[in-house]
């Protein structure tokens, strides 16, 4: 019977590969890797990181003149953070289970427009948000969470309100990370998805709750370097090892050649058109709707560009109202917070673009047996690293997976007990609290915030929700806190009772605009229906747009004519550790060029990402075969590039502190006094760049 149907296939020629002859999808519910596997990642990893982390800390701590940890400390890192490990943290931090997943999907979807879109779309937030950064340290130094600033700037109505926004934020990041990477534990494992969304989390409380921020950059750091080892496996793999750019090129020209009468005899049972389960738009194959000359190798994509619009604004809201990127910011030396966030933003740019330029063309090019479903919930990657690699690929892109979702959920974690404890029991019922109070309520919060993490993944997967889905919906929730928060840090007039108004009506009129667009566009509104590209690019739209032109009007209308001079002055510190925030750390000579600095590069290169790479790739139209070439060189560059930058950096960095913490352990004298990080010196270096 095999051999019949390979006999009628061969009257069809396509890339896909025999062994899925016949198949309906890619995993068709049976597991890769065994349950074991998926609990020995999630917990045995877990645990492993956990204490191998604390264990540092502790030696770190010990060997290092750091001394015991106080709330500060738990909180802000002692605002002492290298640029370097910013970076990693920045890279650690903004890889979600959707930066591994999601790219991929797009890829999957428009071809080369989407790996470009998702990253360029999501790189030009973190170099922006550089800018606010430096900000931050010019007039608010003291500061644990943005919302300490908006209530020291605008008073508390505004601070409820924009509490509000973060721990939304908090709680879509959060959910995001455990429904794609839930999804993809059960697809590569069978380990039950529910049950997976609630153990996960367990792999970051333990150190989150012992070691605070500090420990959870250590973390970063680790994470951040085996997701990089994971990236250039699967570019050397696709692009180096088994194919080369030009058989991909030749692969993907053919998937978009066959007719449907041919997709209908290569994806049925026996290779004839009636026992076909195709449908064109369950599985890639045929031209490429809304693509230039139907074809993925090509930047002239209606919906790559759609996507792109929307993955911006979307990303806004989670960069510039997660209290995780704020805090990233505070615990960071002053030049070191516009240095990395830039350096970090750039590192970051590699992984959806590299990994999804390999493994997201690949699925489409060798016509794997990937439905839309799978696509959505995350699983072009696993499937493409099983096909290359077998168990072994599953299982790499299984581990680079929980070390993205640990890294941001330690993030998220810290973010959440930051705001309840500074934000919530600090200001609303114990404005008198102790360092130790505020430490114990930072613990209670993320053991308790980490258990609640599942339910919310849970909830949204019972509700037939998909991690793309709340990936392109995130921004209509969050996206009209974006411009206010902005304004708050760089415009004296910004009022804070527009913000506030803008603020929740721009809340409103997104999720208004939303479900007309819907009912418009589809007649009924349904999940489905709310999911599509163009119903979202309304809501996400209005809620950044609407926002921005009311929180604009009414300030110019009813202006603050704030003095940034008394910001840092309404902020309290809980004990006098006055780490970071020496008069070195407050030089406004060396503030200012820092902010110079990052400012004309931020803008700069933000255009660049989205304005001038995709004009110029307009003209090529369809790619040729060494256009082609050359965009894979360069995501094979960027991605080796990142990893070794992302590696090395922070190693360099903190020779002094390794050093230290090395001779302590083999009971050898250390000084560690003796290295000042010194940023009067760097003031030269902004000038030279």
């Amino acid at each position: 019977m095999e051999a019949a149907i390979n006999t009628v296939r061969q009257l069809v020629t396509s890339n896909q590969p025999s062994e899925y002859a016949g198949m309906s999808s890619f995993f068709e519910g049976e597991a890769p890797l065994s349950q074991a596997v998926g609990y020995i990642v999630v917990l045995g990893f877990g645990a492993a990181f956990s204490i191998f982390t604390t264990l540092l800390v502790y030696l770190e701590r010990k060997h290092s003149g750091g001394g015991g940890i106080t709330s500060e400390q738990f909180n802000t890192a002692g605002r002492s953070v290298k640029t370097g490990l910013t970076a990693s943290v920045i890279v650690s931090q903004w890889t979600w289970a959707a930066t591994l997943l999601q790219s991929s999907n797009v890829a999957w979807q428009y071809g080369v427009s989407g790996p470009f879109w998702y990253a360029a779309g999501a790189t030009i937030q973190v170099l922006l948000f550089g800018v606010l950064a430096i900000s931050l340290k010019k007039v608010a130094p003291s500061a644990h969470t943005m919302c300490e600033i908006v209530n020291a700037r605008w008073g508390r109505t505004a601070h409820k309100t924009f509490l509000m926004f973060a721990f939304l934020a908090n709680i879509i990041v959060t959910s995001m990370l455990l429904l794609g990477g839930a999804a993809t534990v059960e697809a590569l494992t069978g380990m039950n998805r529910k049950l997976a969304s609630f153990l996960i989390p367990w792999g970051v409380i333990l150190y989150t709750a012992a070691g605070g921020l500090k420990a959870t950059f250590i973390a970063s750091y680790l994470h951040t370097t085996i997701i990089f080892a994971v990236l250039i496996t699967m570019i050397t793999m696709v692009y180096i090892k088994k194919y080369s750019s030009d058989e991909i090129y030749d692969f993907l020209d053919a998937t978009v050649s066959h007719t449907e009468e041919e997709c209908q005899m290569i994806f049925s049972t026996d290779g004839t058109v009636a026992t076909t389960f195709y449908d064109d738009s369950t599985y890639a194959c045929g031209p490429v709707p809304n693509n230039n000359s139907g074809s993925y190798l090509t930047m002239l994509s209606a919906d790559g560009l759609m996507f792109g619009i929307i993955n911006i604004v979307g990303n806004f809201g989670t960069v510039f109202v997660d209290q995780s990127y704020w805090q990233s910011a505070i615990a960071a030396k002053p030049t070191s917070a516009s240095r990395g966030y830039l350096l970090g933003g750039l590192c970051w740019f590699a992984i959806p673009f590299s990994l999804a330029t390999s493994l997201g063309l690949a699925s489409t090019a060798l016509m794997l047996p990937i439905t839309a479903s799978e696509a959505g919930s995350g699983l072009v990657p696993p499937a493409v690293a099983t096909h290359l690699m077998g168990n072994a690929g599953a299982g790499l892109i299984l581990t680079m997976l929980f070390m993205a979702i640990v890294s941001t959920g330690s993030a998220e974690s810290i973010a959440v007990s930051s705001l309840v404890s500074y934000d919530i029991y600090r200001e609303y019922f114990n404005p008198e609290a102790t360092g130790e109070q505020i430490l114990k309520v930072s613990r209670i919060v993320i053991i308790v915030f980490g258990l609640l993490m599942g339910g919310l993944s849970i909830i949204l997967d019972y509700l037939g929700l998909n991690l793309g889905w709340v990936y392109l919906f995130m921004g209509i929730v969050i996206g009209s806190a974006v411009i206010p928060l902005w304004n708050m840090m760089t415009w004296k007039k910004a009022s804070g009772t527009g913000a506030v108004i803008a603020a929740w009506s721009g809340l409103i009129l997104a999720v208004a605009t939303w479900l007309i667009a819907c009912s418009i566009q589809s007649g009924s509104i349904t999940i489905d229906n709310l999911g599509k590209n163009e119903v979202m690019l309304a809501g996400n739209l209005v809620a950044i747009l609407s926002s921005g032109l009311i929180h604009f009007i009414y300030s110019m209308i009813f202006p603050q004519d704030f003095d940034f001079e008394t910001l840092d002055a309404n902020i309290k510190l809980v004990e006098e550790d006055e780490s970071g925030l020496t008069a070195e750390d407050k030089d406004p000579e060396m503030l200012e060029e820092a902010y110079r600095w990052i400012t004309r590069r931020g803008y700069v290169i933000t255009i660049v990402l989205v304005v001038i790479w995709p004009l110029l790739s307009i003209p090529a139209g369809k790619f040729t075969k060494d256009y082609f070439a050359f965009w894979v060189l360069l995501a094979i560059a960027w991605g080796f590039g990142a990893a070794i930058v992302i590696t090395f950096l922070p190693l360099i960095e903190s020779s002094a502190e390794l050093s230290a913490t090395i001779k302590g352990m083999l009971g050898m004298s250390s000084d560690v006094s003796e290295e000042k990080y010194v940023e009067k010196e760097t003031v030269e270096k902004f000038d030279d760049a």
